[in-house]
């Protein structure tokens, strides 16, 4: 990313049409702004509309029956693709250390490229073809979880999918004040990305923390259990370690114990919803396990140091 793009509270939303050959073309976006973006050839057969916002930007991409093109990325930032409709007669999906794919239909499917990882694909479209790019500093994801991310190609996780949305939704309004909302779907995102499980099973605990595999279980449990009681010896379990060493592992891996990570993980998902502004306070303590709205305010301030009306009267 180039200097001073994260000082650049919104962006420019650019266009690019079909256009005959020959035809002068306008830049896309600014490489200035904004460097690098995925490449796309040929460039005029796509329409493309980019927008930022503060540092997080997205990118949609419209592609017509009967098209050849190519995407190539490779960037010290994550990408997430998301296909909302369409389908190939021909073509592959490759993430360098992934096998590759070449279905042909990927209908709200999901790809996600880890930074720094090649990425290429190629169609030749049997349907009109519409997907996203949603590009992800990984300094962001850093402050959320220090998981490792693994490459996947067309994948389907539809909490993935609704957040991934949300996201982009909020980058497109392109409302500077929506920053802390960004914030914390950014964080959302980050842990569950961090949570898919490519199946590798190592059997060790790695420098005194929990292994790769184990972060992830252990993860994706929480994150779906939010709302209910989870007891010490269900997560060490699903570790396959006893409880005294689940604990120290897990505090040497995420920086805090079991309770507090459970508890942080809430207040995040609160954040969400509480910036969506479709639920009182009391509905979104009750959804996420707080019998008691004092007890829901006491947790929520003590994390961000914000009462739960308080944050929320930042969106309005």
């Amino acid at each position: 990313m180039a200097q001073g793009s994260e000082d650049q509270i919104s962006m420019s939303i650019a266009v690019l049409e079909n256009s005959p050959k020959g035809a002068p073309r306008t830049d896309v976006v600014d490489p200035g702004l904004f460097n690098p973006m995925v490449e796309i050839s040929p460039v005029e057969s796509v329409k493309r509309l980019f927008t930022g916002l503060g540092g997080w930007f997205s990118e949609s991409v419209h592609a017509p029956i009967g098209s050849r093109i190519e995407f190539r990325f490779r960037a010290p930032m994550h990408l997430l693709v998301m296909y909302h409709e369409g389908g190939r007669r021909d073509g592959e999906t490759i993430i360098d250390g992934v096998a590759p794919s070449r279905a042909r239909t990927f209908a709200n499917k999901l790809t996600f490229v880890p930074a720094d990882r090649p990425y290429r694909e190629w169609h030749e479209t049997g349907a009109s073809t519409r997907l996203s790019f949603l590009y992800l500093d990984p300094a962001k994801f850093e402050k959320a979880t220090e998981a490792d991310y693994t490459p996947r190609i067309y994948f389907e996780d539809s909490i993935v999918w609704e957040t991934a949305a949300k996201l982009k939704r909020v980058i497109e309004d392109a409302q500077a004040e929506r920053a802390p909302y960004l914030e914390a779907l950014t964080n959302v995102l980050a842990f569950e990305l961090s949570r898919i499980d490519n199946g590798a099973r190592e059997p060790s605990v790695s420098r005194g923390g929990l292994a790769s595999w184990q972060k992830r279980v252990v993860a994706s449990y929480i994150e779906e259990h939010l709302s209910e009681q989870i007891v010490l010896v269900t997560l060490a379990g699903l570790a396959r370690l006893s409880q005294h060493h689940f604990c120290r592992a897990f505090r040497r891996s995420f920086g805090i114990a079991p309770h507090q990570y459970h508890v942080h993980r809430r207040i995040e998902r609160a954040k969400v919803l509480l910036a969506e502004g479709a639920a009182s306070v009391t509905d979104v303590g009750f959804t996420l396990g707080y019998a008691q709205t004092s007890s829901f305010t006491v947790a929520f301030r003590k994390v961000t140091g914000w009462t739960p009306s308080e944050y929320r009267r930042q969106f309005k």
